[in-house]
């Protein structure tokens, strides 16, 4: 209650905290002390109440102190490398960069110092490079020898090396920037936010700028092709395109071929007044997406998300669409055996039925995810014979064996999605943590009658990532990064990809964290032989052997194949290819490769799915890299692998980054046989090369593949006992003029005699004899390595050749 003066008047609050001021008596009391403890131990020490409120101030972190004091030197390297521009190049473009680096950084280099001050801290010594907390390589710096060749270079040299360099440099302004923001307390000061932000968006601005630069100076002819969706420019190099066939009617949208998503759909005046919910429509993403390819015999099998196709192979290689066979549900990756086909299945949208309406409950007796099986006996109308339901799916699957005597199939299958609900599929366990139970870590082994194969079903799920000391479920790569300027690896719970190599019992795992070496003497058992891991590699994808089994290429999808990672300032170790040996059951790294064209912004690009070229006595790769194009590697030297080829299109659209691009590009019968996951299906051949000779492209089209090719599949591959054959020994030697000449026009002679003979079906005894001799006279026990090898191949293929003439 208020208080009343003398005429029952209520005083006001002022008025009467004021009476109390005055009557009631100040008491002054010395200051208390203000107390920092020290470590257990140590004495504590008093502070000052400024010292006080510096330590707690939120205004500003040590983190954002750190990050201003490393900028500055960072900022300062960019303008020496600016000053270089000038009396280098007369390139306007470049000139144009430098003017503006220069500008912008002295004023943020001010800005920096004058904040740093103004607090009280440090302010570096700009050319200082080396003295800076953050990682120099995360932080995209370039290295004194990096400097040195960026001033003794010149013209066009120095354009690209100049910009490659600014590129990672800005590219690393912004890693710093990003690394700020994820410490918690920093960059809430105002003025900090706002720069680092600026930071972000001008140095992202002038990258891209940059990287357009850097495509028009490259010299490759598929650095700025034309975009387009069927008309889009093509570049090419010791291969040609002998057909492109559209994906058929029922798998494109026809009002959205390209699969334009809604937001990079052009509008018109009209369109723009339409209902805000039909206008802002976005389209399923992969709704129609070609995947993976299968052959048996002449068929060939087209996966798909929206079902697959089945094709029949015409005498030059040419596919001629039997059938189309709708049912939606996943990334659909097939494989043929015998009548049989099978396809993964991993998305919650798929039917048991292959219906087109869905699944929309969290939980319902419909779903189907896992791995269907499909009778193409009658390849016009296949029917669904089995399905094998799996608690994560099936994102891909392997053939392992069979039919065995007793008419059993064994599949190797790979989920990559989250564990099911158990009340869906009982036997679900989730990852709840220490139950050992969980779906997490293992593969499923499927086995499938053919008899029968709707009693196919799941007969073992081992724990291939199991540490084997102490048997926790958890032993490879547990996820993360592996120090500062490496990548954050997916963790190791499932694999995606598992090659099997049934002629040496071993299979090569992709499996997200690592890449496994596995023995599948038991493949019901199968057992780690290695596990390895690597800084630059993001995701374990596939994984691919030579012809010999002695090497194994894992691939890394970097980003998860929707994004552009094939541009010039990208790492060469990033989304790339590692090639291993194996050495005594041990995988042991040699090398990275990456697709070396630099590609726009606009393209999807990242090492996919490939197979080997079979030629004889070499290891050539043929490899799918999204809109990056075909790439075909010869990794003979396991340490130095070389393209020798290549074929590329134009982005399919312009001004939008949009998944395209080649899935799968896999040799089969003398043919390429590429995905184009929006485009179609495209056939390509090889044309003869000094890297690749008319002799070496005619023995891989003889190269026997057991009248089957399956992607996680791999036999070694044979070769008859041809005189094509044998000519790409001899072509290999006498290139390497490692063989006698007089030697050599005796082995021609006797091999074009063997030719024609052949051709008319006669039989020549003395011919068989000459050519055991000509085999005897190439033995040379002084020769070593690749020569030796080199002449026993054409050695052992003179015999064989000679075994027909007996």
């Amino acid at each position: 209650m208020r208080p009343k003066r003398a005429d029952g008047a209520r005083l006001s609050v002022t008025a009467a905290l004021l009476i109390a001021w005055i009557v009631v008596p100040v008491v002054t009391r010395a200051q208390a002390p203000i107390i920092q403890p020290g470590a257990p131990g140590e004495p504590a020490r008093a502070l000052t109440a400024e010292e006080a409120t510096r330590i707690a101030v939120t205004r500003y972190s040590p983190d954002d102190v750190r990050f201003m004091q490393d900028m500055i030197p960072h900022h300062h390297q960019a303008l020496r490398m600016a000053d270089l521009v000038r009396g280098r190049t007369n390139t306007p473009e470049l000139l144009d960069v430098a003017g503006r680096i220069e500008v912008s950084q002295k004023e943020e280099i001010a800005f920096m110092q004058r904040w740093l001050r103004e607090r009280g801290e440090r302010v570096p010594d700009p050319a200082a490079h080396a003295a800076m907390y953050t990682d120099r390589a995360m932080a995209g710096m370039a290295t004194p020898e990096q400097m040195a060749d960026l001033a003794a270079a010149e013209g066009v040299a120095f354009d690209r090396l100049f910009l490659e360099l600014m590129i990672a440099h800005h590219a690393g302004a912004v890693k710093m920037v990003e690394a700020l923001h994820e410490k918690s307390g920093s960059a809430y000061d105002p003025a900090l936010y706002e720069f680092t932000t600026e930071i972000t968006n001008d140095q992202t601005a002038e990258i891209e700028r940059m990287h357009a630069l850097l495509i028009d100076l490259s010299a490759d002819p598929r650095a700025g092709l034309a975009a387009g969706y069927q008309d889009a420019e093509q570049a090419s190099w010791n291969m040609r395109l002998v057909a492109a066939l559209p994906r058929p009617p029922g798998f494109f949208d026809p009002s959205n071929p390209g699969e334009v998503p809604a937001e990079a759909l052009p509008r018109g005046k009209d369109e723009e007044t339409e209902d805000d919910e039909e206008e802002n429509r976005r389209l399923p993403l992969l709704s129609f997406a070609n995947t993976d390819l299968a052959f048996a015999g002449d068929l060939l099998a087209v996966g798909s998300y929206h079902g697959f196709m089945l094709y029949r192979l015409a005498d030059d290689g040419v596919p001629v669409l039997l059938s189309s066979v709708v049912c939606p549900g996943g990334q659909g990756d097939v494989s043929i055996i015998g009548d049989l086909l099978l396809m993964s299945v991993e998305q919650t949208r798929a039917r048991l039925d292959c219906g087109l309406q869905g699944v929309s409950e969290d939980v319902s007796p419909e779903r189907f995810r896992g791995l269907r099986i499909f009778d193409i006996s009658d390849v016009r109308r296949p029917v669904q014979v089995g399905a094998v339901q799996t608690c994560r799916g099936s994102h891909t699957h392997s053939i392992v064996s069979g039919p065995d005597e007793a008419g059993l199939i064994l599949v190797y299958n790979s989920g990559t999605a989250k564990i099911r609900d158990a009340e869906e599929l009982p036997g679900c366990i989730d990852e709840t943590p220490g139950d050992a139970r969980t779906a997490l870590f293992r593969i499923d082994v499927i086995e499938i009658p053919v008899d029968d194969p709707g009693a196919a079903r799941i007969t073992a799920s081992p724990a291939v990532f199991a540490d084997p000391a102490d048997g926790v479920l958890a032993g490879l790569w547990r996820g993360g990064d592996h120090g500062a300027g490496t990548q954050e690896t997916s963790k190791t719970d499932h694999c995606h990809d598992i090659t099997v190599f049934p002629d040496k019992n071993i299979a090569a795992g992709a499996c997200s964290g690592n890449g496994i070496l596995f023995d599948i003497s038991d493949p019901l058992h199968p057992k780690r032989l290695d596990a390895v891991v690597d800084k630059g590699f993001a995701y374990w994808h596939s994984a691919t052997f030579n012809n010999d089994g002695t090497k194994v290429i894992f691939t890394d999808e970097w980003g998860g194949g929707d994004l552009a990672y094939c541009r010039a300032h990208d790492p060469l170790d990033w989304g790339a290819n590692a090639i291993y040996d194996i050495v005594d059951g041990k995988l042991e790294f040699r090398s990275y490769y990456k697709l070396p064209a630099p590609q726009t912004e606009q393209e999807n690009c990242v090492a996919h799915n490939g197979s080997i070229v079979p030629v004889p006595g070499r290891d050539i790769f043929v490899q799918a890299w999204y809109q990056g194009g075909v790439s075909l590697i010869d990794f003979t030297d396991s340490a130095n692998p070389v393209e020798i080829g290549f074929f590329d299109r134009g982005p399919l659209d312009a001004g939008h980054l949009i998944f395209a691009g080649y899935w799968s590009t896999y040799w089969y019968r003398g043919r390429i046989y590429g995905t184009e996951s929006v485009r179609g299906l495209d056939v390509l051949a090889l044309t003869p090369s000094e890297y690749l000779s008319e002799h070496e492209i005619a023995a891989a089209e003889s190269a026997d593949y057991r009248g089957a090719f399956n992607p996680q599949q791999q036999f070694r591959v044979r070769w008859p006992a041809e005189p094509v054959v044998a000519m790409v020994y001899l072509d290999r030697l006498v290139r390497g003029a490692v063989i006698d000449d007089a030697l050599a026009a005796d082995i021609t002679a006797a091999l074009e005699q063997a030719s024609r003979t052949l051709a008319s079906r006669e039989s020549d005894y003395a011919l068989g004899v000459r050519l055991e001799l000509l085999a005897r006279d190439l033995v040379n026990p002084a020769e070593e390595g690749a020569i030796r090898e080199g002449r026993a191949g054409l050695a052992i293929s003179l015999k064989n050749i000679a075994e027909r003439f007996r």
